[in-house]
């Protein structure tokens, strides 16, 4: 499916998506239980693929429906649907931390967080666990998290001997000790602590380079506190750190742990990945007269958040309520910044859009992983602000947007099969003159699947054509 964007103002309120990340997380936390009750949940393409996996494990996972009662209560073994439960949360039972061997291939689709995550869960079995997903999941480095599963005499094996999928993984592993890099994917991480809090002797995980990515490790670790498990980031000398932003040298799960939220619930809080799009929306398209509201941004320990202060040293009028979770912001005469993006990956394209229409350069750093997710982000931003008149630089581990030198034109571009880079690329289209084509759509099922209907119902100008 292809969106028609053409120029036009936005203007009113809208609520982002609830955060992927955190919906992973609370979907597998919930299978390592014996069961819980995921609120809110965002449900898209990539967390479905997680939900999968936790059945595969033995699990259920099962949607509640209008009535806030499972639409299949016999496929579900929980004792019964908490009073407050509402349509669209996930009703599931668990695994309680002995994943059974799949019957069948585990199918991850696009969804890398899937793969990394189940990949260990697959180690803590007592069998082998294939696993598997699209073109563009095969081609994602997971050579890593392979090795580490290793250390722990786990089997895990790419079947192609190449780091990536189809993978062979089998167990069930013990826990121990790990040394990975931490600059490929703080996903690495997050797998091998949620695993290990089921293992008899518990994970420690040394890096063996800065974690980059680091806010996600945070996410997990606030996660696994609100389902009862203790984890901690170290820093050089083995004393405890308040979060895995700064300083962390390793991080350590005990063994032994049960999962179990309180009052058996866990409540997933609004994406800033996906209010990025609407915020850069807002502060280049917002109608003179108007403003964008976004609700559901509370604050949790999403790195994405930065997304506020990048607008804020921008020149965007933009407004944080924390208390109510409402971000307001105005059309704005931006300039170009410097951002290092280590720690976000998923803001590069974003702020590159930003960047096309804004004054003067826009410098975006530290990006060289950013080149491993769904597409090469960088090569794709690059590549299609190019396309729309932009005057873009790229090297190894930068991207270098000349807004000053860009009056933006709509162009057809290719959304590389990737959401972020399809719903940043539409951002930029309200504001480019003519119509901007973006190719592939269709791929915002993936994080944000109402984003060209938020998009419509603020007043841009959009349509999909098959």
């Amino acid at each position: 499916m292809d969106a028609l964007v053409r120029r036009s103002a936005v203007r009113g309120v809208t609520r982002a998506p609830s955060s992927k990340s955190y919906t992973h997380r609370a979907i597998l936390a919930a299978g390592y239980a014996d069961g819980a009750l995921v609120r809110s949940p965002l449900d898209s393409a990539d967390t479905r693929a997680t939900a999968r996996a936790v059945e595969r494990y033995g699990g259920a996972v099962e949607r509640l429906g209008e009535s806030g009662e499972p639409d299949d209560p016999e496929a579900i073994d929980f004792a019964e649907t908490p009073l407050d439960a509402a349509p669209g949360d996930l009703l599931v039972s668990g695994f309680g931390g002995r994943p059974e061997v799949p019957a069948q291939v585990l199918d991850c689709a696009n969804s890398g967080t899937t793969m990394r995550l189940t990949t260990a869960t697959g180690a803590l079995a007592d069998g082998l666990t294939v696993l598997t997903g699209d073109s563009s999941l095969r081609s994602r480095p997971q050579g890593p998290l392979l090795d580490a599963l290793a250390q722990l005499d786990g089997r895990a094996e790419s079947t192609r001997g190449n780091g990536q999928a189809p993978l062979v993984v089998g167990g069930p592993v013990a826990g121990g000790e790990v040394a990975i890099p931490g600059d490929v994917s703080s996903q690495y991480v997050t797998a091998l602590l949620m695993a290990g809090a089921v293992t008899e002797a518990g994970v420690r995980v040394g890096l063996t380079t800065d974690l980059k990515s680091a806010p996600y490790v945070d996410i997990t670790l606030e996660v696994l506190d609100a389902f009862g498990v203790e984890a901690r980031a170290l820093d050089g000398s083995g004393a405890p750190l308040d979060g895995a932003a700064d300083g962390t040298a390793a991080l350590a799960v005990g063994g032994g742990q049960s999962y179990d939220p309180t009052d058996g619930a866990y409540r997933v809080p609004g994406d800033f990945s996906s209010m990025s799009y609407l915020l850069a929306a807002g502060a280049l398209a917002a109608d003179p007269d108007g403003a964008l509201v976004v609700e559901g941004a509370k604050p949790s320990a999403q790195g994405d958040a930065a997304i506020v202060d990048v607008l804020d040293r921008m020149g965007a009028d933009i407004e944080w309520d924390r208390g109510d979770g409402r971000l307001t912001v105005r059309r704005s005469s931006l300039s170009g910044v410097e951002v290092g993006v280590a720690d976000t990956p998923d803001l590069l394209p974003t702020i590159a859009a930003l960047g096309a229409a804004a004054d003067g350069t826009t410098r975006i750093t530290d990006c060289e992983h950013v080149r491993y997710k769904e597409t090469d982000r960088v090569s794709a931003m690059a590549e299609a602000l190019g396309r729309m008149g932009t005057v873009v630089e790229e090297e190894t581990a930068e991207l270098v947007v000349h807004g000053g030198e860009t009056d933006l034109t709509g162009a057809t571009v290719d959304g590389r099969a990737d959401h972020r880079i399809v719903m940043s690329l539409a951002v930029a289209g309200l504001v480019a003159d003519g119509e901007t084509r973006v190719r592939g759509a269709e791929h915002v099922d993936v994080s944000f699947p109402g984003f060209f209907d938020a998009l419509d119902d603020l007043g841009a100008d959009v349509g999909r054509e098959e």
